[in-house]
């Protein structure tokens, strides 16, 4: 009898069941991972079983959801939003296993970065309802919408035109600031006349608050122009001065209403409430939350904002980037490293950046799972 029909039937001792639920158990992948999606669905070992999911080797995760053969449960799994990786996604709505419903779902709630990918499977590109349904994503850029249009056109298709993406997207955005504003007014009006102070400046080479105003960055940019700068960076270059003349609660409303480079900005503001603010912003997508995970130009209060919210920290990524960032708190690195994977904390261990006692701790867990795991799979 298979593994998986054992642990169903609780004919596995608890041992067998907490091995399973860090992923070592000496079993094909394929079995491995649909053990692991069952045991999502017991409270006893859902968290942990959750944590290793999100850190299993994506390149067998991605062979497991691009078989036909593979468990409805398990493309499921994968396939629900808060369980999404980007890189699994072409085998996953490529694969004819995975219903219609369930890529028109994947598809509504797309980002800009996720559309991308889908409009790259041939299975999105050929259907109608499929491509309507991302079309009508709230949170599309004009080049996906575009596409879409095209693609739709083709066959003697059109994208509804009662689709009110535009207002969906700013009327959530309205809401969010509404209410974080009236949540944080009185500390808004307190820090209200407080210059805008970039952490590392314009070169982001410090991990301080500098100064900056717009005769600073005019200067900058002079000298950018000066030495024929990329196009993107003068660009950064004209956003900071404009924020820049910003008072505090403005900077506060761009960080929960502006676009992907005024957020990037704005993460390094010294006030707290302007960088915390970028976090609840309800266009950040996890590729941002990434990258924000792994500066080192950023205030502390960022770092424990990423860790400190669940549905991020069931991003292996942002997990992994934090606790390798050397700015993290020690606190908030010590607790992250109880998900790493068996690699990572090896690699962890002899990281020189970060502190001698997270690496010390690295080392004395890296040998207790290495021992603990014993022959079972490994996730480096």
């Amino acid at each position: 009898m298979a593994m998986i029909d054992l642990i169903r039937q609780a004919k596995v001792p608890p041992n067998i069941m907490r091995s399973a639920a860090k992923g070592a158990l000496s079993v094909a992948p394929a079995e491995m991972l649909e053990i692991l999606v069952y045991l999502t669905t017991q409270p006893l070992f859902r968290d942990e079983a959750q944590m290793t999911l999100a850190g299993w080797d994506e390149a067998a995760c991605a062979a497991v959801v691009a078989d036909p053969k593979t468990p409805a449960e398990v493309l499921q799994y994968f396939a629900a939003p808060e369980n999404m990786r980007p890189k699994l996604l072409p085998g996953l709505v490529g694969n004819p296993a995975l219903s219609d419903e369930a890529v028109e779902v994947i598809a509504a709630a797309a980002s800009s970065d996720t559309a991308q990918i889908l409009l790259a499977v041939p299975r999105v590109r050929n259907s109608a309802a499929i491509l309507k349904t991302l079309g009508a994503s709230p949170r599309l850029q004009e080049a996906e919408s575009g596409e879409i249009a095209k693609l739709l056109s083709t066959m003697g298709e059109a994208l509804p035109g009662s689709t009110p993406a535009g207002p969906a997207v700013e009327d959530a955005d309205e809401k969010v600031a509404a209410e974080y504003v009236a949540t944080h007014a009185a500390e808004i009006a307190a820090a209200e006349g407080t210059q805008f102070e970039l952490i590392g400046g314009i070169s982001g080479n410090s991990d301080k608050p500098e100064p900056v105003t717009a005769a600073a960055t005019s200067a900058s940019s002079g000298a950018a122009a000066a030495v024929q700068v990329a196009p993107e960076e003068a660009k950064r270059l004209t956003s900071i001065q404009k924020i820049a003349k910003m008072s505090v609660g403005e900077r506060v409303q761009l960080a929960l209403k502006g676009n992907k480079d005024e957020r990037f900005i704005l993460i390094r503001d010294g006030v707290r409430l302007v960088c915390c603010a970028v976090l609840e912003a309800p266009k950040l997508s996890d590729a941002e939350a990434e990258r924000f995970a792994t500066m080192k130009n950023v205030s502390e209060h960022v770092l424990r904002g990423l860790a400190g919210k669940r549905k991020w920290l069931k991003n292996y990524n942002i997990v992994r980037n934090l606790a390798f960032n050397p700015r993290c708190p020690m606190d908030v690195t010590l607790q992250l490293m109880k998900h790493l994977t068996v690699g990572d904390l090896r690699h962890l261990s002899i990281n020189k950046e970060v502190a001698d006692t997270i690496r010390k701790m690295a080392m004395k867990m890296w040998k207790q799972k290495s021992d603990s795991r014993g022959g079972g799979h490994s996730t480096e």
